[in-house]
């Protein structure tokens, strides 16, 4: 029987709401900025205050969560080495995600330099800049992706083979003695002349 967190559908399942939520902060603002007022006339508007999204605060945060997305994705196809290099890459995106996230926190006026130079053509401001919750909200979502890839190793013992390489048929038994496994396996052997019936 396998556990619930095991379970291929839950476990992929998982990883791509993480992923999407992490991509769905960086649709917020992640920083408001006070612009200086001798600044305020060079803005479109003229107001004191600039929104900064995620997208635009952490560029790679949001490329990182498609990555992660995507590896969580093909972890419901791969075998079990490629489950191992899936498995490192979904964890160097979530660290990708958390170290960027963590740098707006610390340091966010730096973050909106671009965002306030485009929207003032000036840079180097010293304005100020507030952090709202959703580079938290990345930081804590970038953890649990990390785990959750973590997973994908003990979880993939339970999954079903996708072919009798992964099974572990050993090397000398034929395709026929050991059956087909699914559609794609014996519809790899009715190519080869096999009769998978």
């Amino acid at each position: 029987m396998t556990p619930v967190w095991a379970r291929k559908s839950t476990l992929v399942l998982l990883i791509a709401v993480l992923a999407l939520a992490v991509f769905g902060t960086t649709t917020q603002t992640w920083i408001t900025v006070t612009l200086d007022p001798n600044q305020v006339g060079q803005t479109a508007g003229g107001q004191n205050t600039l929104p900064v999204q995620g997208s635009k605060a952490a560029t790679t945060v949001t490329a990182l969560a498609l990555v992660a997305l995507a590896g969580g994705l093909a972890a419901s196809i791969a075998g079990r080495i490629a489950r191992w290099v899936i498995t490192t890459i979904v964890v160097l995106a979530a660290a990708g995600i958390i170290a960027a996230a963590a740098t707006v926190l610390a340091d966010p006026l730096t973050a909106a330099q671009g965002s306030i130079a485009a929207a003032t053509g000036v840079t180097g401001s010293t304005a100020g800049a507030d952090v709202t919750a959703f580079p938290v909200l990345a930081v804590v979502v970038g953890i649990l992706l990390a785990l959750g890839a973590v997973l994908i190793v003990p979880a993939g013992r339970y999954w079903r083979s996708r072919t009798r390489y992964d099974a572990g048929v050993p090397a000398g038994t034929s395709a026929a003695a050991a059956g087909p496994v699914d559609e794609i396996d014996s519809w790899d052997r009715l190519s080869r002349g096999d009769d998978p019936t």
